[in-house]
């Protein structure tokens, strides 16, 4: 897998565009609205990006990427969100501006730095939306940190290494998400040119490292929804399905006519989704 995801950033402007349905293709996200705070704190030996937008009282919402992504993905979601939430980004370890100590890439570490995050700026309890790591990551702290969480929205994970549709190491959309990263980091990493090394070092993560497997999901207790693209390029609909059945205070939402990579093809209806989810 490592050897087509370094093969598929270098090929990716050779791919044909292909429009016809709106899942095969991953349209760019819009600009990140202004924030009201930015900046890089120093946690569990690294700098990490972070980005606090809106001003609202309640329970923030903090929104965790994909591998290989950034927090300004998310710039549609926080654009709505952040009219009536407070709404909380950061750069994963080795992510977009945050560094690495040269640390192996584990969701325990991941989700161990986004809860040294939430320390570091004063939030004790979040509604955690997160997309594949994203979502990895909040099923370990789901785990470990329970009462950190009000909820999580969980896009795209998976808990078992058979959750992972094998045909993505081929997938021409998932292939073309690769290249999008790597011009991404070479504009936004404090290390521009190690794309590749990055990119293996997150394959390995994807290979091996999963937050626990069915029998640690069965006594979580945070309100969960699983949610499952239709086409989805990497996580198989019954391993979704899977996991919102062992979950207690878990459900299962299928997002139609969308892959992998909805929030960026769907923007207005992802967002929908957030907001029926968590608000009253």
């Amino acid at each position: 897998m490592i050897k087509y995801l370094i093969a598929a950033f270098v090929l990716f402007l050779t791919i044909p565009a292909q429009a016809e349905d709106r899942w095969m293709s991953i349209p760019p996200a819009p600009p990140m609205p202004e924030a009201a705070s930015s900046g890089t704190v120093n946690v569990n030996g690294i700098d990490m990006y972070h980005a606090i937008y809106g001003d609202a009282d309640g329970t923030p919402i903090l929104l965790i990427h994909g591998g290989l992504a950034h927090g300004d993905i998310w710039a549609a979601q926080v654009a709505d969100l952040m009219q009536d939430h407070t709404v909380i980004v950061a750069d994963t370890r080795g992510h977009g501006r945050s560094t690495n100590d040269g640390s192996e890439y584990t969701y325990a570490r991941l989700a161990a730095d986004y809860l040294a995050l939430l320390d570091q700026i004063g939030v004790d309890r979040v509604h955690l939306v997160g997309w594949s790591d994203g979502a990895n990551i909040g099923y370990s702290i789901s785990q470990t940190n329970p009462e950190r969480l009000a909820s999580h929205f969980a896009h795209a994970g998976n808990i078992t290494l058979d959750g992972v549709d094998p045909s993505v190491e081929t997938n021409e959309v998932f292939g073309t998400y690769v290249g999008m990263m790597a011009g991404d980091y070479a504009e936004m990493s404090p290390t521009p040119d190690g794309f590749e090394n990055f990119l293996g070092a997150v394959a390995k993560m994807w290979g091996s490292s999963k937050p626990g497997g069915p029998d640690a999901l069965k006594s979580v207790t945070v309100p969960t929804l699983v949610v499952q693209s239709e086409f989805d390029e990497a996580i198989l609909m019954d391993h979704s399905k899977m996991i919102a059945e062992i979950m207690p205070s878990a459900d299962f939402l299928v997002l139609e006519d969308v892959s992998h990579f909805a929030s960026f093809q769907a923007a207005d209806e992802y967002t929908d989704a957030i907001r029926n989810f968590i608000e009253p």
